[in-house]
C-alpha cells in the first residue's frame, strides 16, 4: 500500500503544478504594484502617495513618491489609452481589442487548455504506473 500512497502524492503534486500557469492574474490597476519593476513594466513611475498604485513599499526614501528612479530604458504609459483618465492604468488598447486576463507570462486563451491537457497526461501516466505495479504484484 505504501507505493500507492507515494504515487498518489506525486500525481497530486504534478496536477497542482500543471494548473499553475492557468492561475496567473494580471494587474488590474486597483491595488499597489508589488514592486517598482512591475510598475515600470506597466509604464508607471513617480507614483504619488494618493495614487491607487502607490504603496509604502515602493517609496524607499519616504518622500511620498514611489518608484521615482526609473531605468534608462523606461517608456511611460500612453495616458490616452486610459478609459477614466490619469491614474487608472487599466488595460488600454489591449482591453479594447479583446485581450486576455492572463498576466504577461507568454500565455494566451489556450493556456488553460494546455494545462488541462498536461494534467490529463499526468493522470493517465499515474494510472498506467499503478496498473503496472498491480500486475507485477499478482504474478
Amino acid at each position: 500500500m505504501i507505493p500507492f500512497r507515494t504515487s498518489a502524492a506525486a500525481l497530486l503534486a504534478a496536477v497542482a503544478l500543471a494548473a499553475v500557469p492557468a492561475t496567473a492574474v494580471a494587474h488590474d490597476g486597483s491595488h499597489p504594484f508589488e514592486n517598482c519593476t512591475e510598475a515600470y513594466d506597466n509604464g508607471y513611475s513617480n507614483i504619488a502617495k494618493g495614487d491607487e498604485h502607490y504603496g509604502k513599499h515602493l517609496d524607499r526614501d519616504n518622500d511620498g513618491v514611489g518608484c521615482d528612479q526609473p531605468p534608462s530604458d523606461f517608456v511611460p504609459r500612453d495616458e490616452s489609452d486610459d478609459d477614466a483618465g490619469a491614474g487608472t492604468g487599466a488595460g488600454g488598447a489591449e482591453e479594447e481589442s479583446g485581450g486576455t486576463d492572463l498576466a504577461e507570462t507568454g500565455g494566451n486563451d489556450t493556456t488553460p487548455y494546455i494545462a488541462a491537457g498536461g494534467g490529463a497526461v499526468v493522470l493517465l501516466g499515474g494510472g498506467l504506473m499503478i496498473a503496472a505495479r498491480k500486475r507485477r504484484e499478482n504474478r
